[in-house]
């Protein structure tokens, strides 16, 4: 097997603002594995939260194309390659390119060697960030004509009013949407048992990590007074995370990119399944070619926030669609996914 990696520059259509940062472009790099005339491809993408810049995951991703020359096969490396102690984003771009390259060697869609029959398909929530009030109800009334049903909306503003005439202006431009509220960690669990109940009162779904990372104990007894249901992200990154916090908050959002892949988060539902904690599958901004791997496992999750490439001016790949507030996967082979016009030139 020979592997070749690619970096590219992803730009946002507008900056996006969150409680800790506000980003308006990131790099990604893509991994293709080539054997016998088929090519596989997978997708990682620079994080400032995760530690991973550009010169970290490239060498990473060399490293890792080239230890799959000792494997004879696709499958043989997806089956018996060991851990090797590298970032879960690597590993998650990986095993997504293995999963491409055997899907279509075999002529099967990836959702089909995860297990699933029919082809995923998920509302998915689309992303308002920290904005003005105004600006947030026009976003939401564009959203919902086009076809959103699930928005979620940003908080973490240092002034909590803020964030809640967010939320108002998307109530009145949006009163049939739902609606998820993430503050990404920004409040005290004194600020969240003060401003959780008042997001209740305004018709909000669930919120997402609400206190700091780090802290899981405090995570689960807010979930335990909470008049929402409470998700945990940033404080549920792989398995062991997960199983401290299953049946003691009422969500996990799971990430190919911390958790390690399709077949680590595979494992991560098998754990919920009967704890009362439900699946939420999220997403880093990235490009179709990033976001397709969850979407195949899109009908596992009670929650789908699959909109990474949705945020982007230029989406380099196609093939799950989204535009319309539904990704699906496809029936062809592998991913299922393909450069787009904008992003073919020069492209593996």
């Amino acid at each position: 097997m020979k592997a070749t990696l690619r970096t590219v520059r992803l730009a946002l259509a507008e900056p996006l603002r969150i409680s800790r940062s506000t980003m308006s472009a990131r790099d990604a790099v893509w991994l293709t594995i080539e054997h016998e005339g088929l090519r596989g491809h997978g997708e990682a993408v620079t994080s400032v939260y995760f530690g991973l810049d550009t010169a970290t995951l490239e060498r990473h991703l060399y490293e890792s194309g080239r230890a799959l020359g000792r494997f004879p096969d696709p499958e043989s490396a997806l089956r018996d390659r060991p851990a090797d102690g590298r970032p879960p984003a690597v590993t998650a771009a990986v095993g997504s390119a293995l999963l491409d390259l055997c899907g279509k060697r075999a002529g099967v869609p990836v959702h089909r060697l995860l297990g699933a029959r029919d082809a995923p398909r998920a509302h998915t929530a689309r992303t308002i960030g920290i904005v003005p009030a105004r600006h947030a109800a026009a976003q939401a009334r564009t959203l919902v004509a086009a076809g959103f049903a699930l928005l979620k909306v940003k908080a973490g503003a240092p002034d909590p009013e803020e964030d809640l005439d967010r939320v108002r202006a998307v109530r009145a431009a949006a009163p049939d949407a739902r609606v998820l509220l993430d503050p990404n960690g920004a409040w005290t669990p004194g600020q969240a048992r003060r401003l959780v109940p008042r997001y209740a009162e305004l018709g909000v779904e669930a919120v997402e990590q609400p206190v700091a990372p780090g802290d899981p104990e405090a995570l689960a007894r807010l979930a335990e007074c909470s008049p929402l249901p409470v998700i945990a992200d940033e404080d549920a990154v792989g398995l062991e995370d997960v199983r401290r916090l299953a049946g003691r908050v009422h969500g996990v959002n799971v990430k190919l990119a911390k958790c390690g892949g399709p077949r680590a988060a595979l494992r991560i539902a098998e754990l919920l399944a009967g704890s009362d904690t439900a699946l939420m599958l999220g997403c880093l901004t990235a490009s179709t070619l990033g976001l397709a791997p969850a979407v195949h496992l899109a009908d596992r999750a009670r929650w789908a926030d699959l909109d990474g490439h949705l945020l982007l001016a230029d989406d380099p790949w196609t093939g799950i669609g989204g535009a319309d507030g539904v990704v699906r996967a496809n029936g062809l082979p592998g991913l299922g996914v393909r450069r787009s016009r904008t992003g073919e030139a020069g492209g593996p």
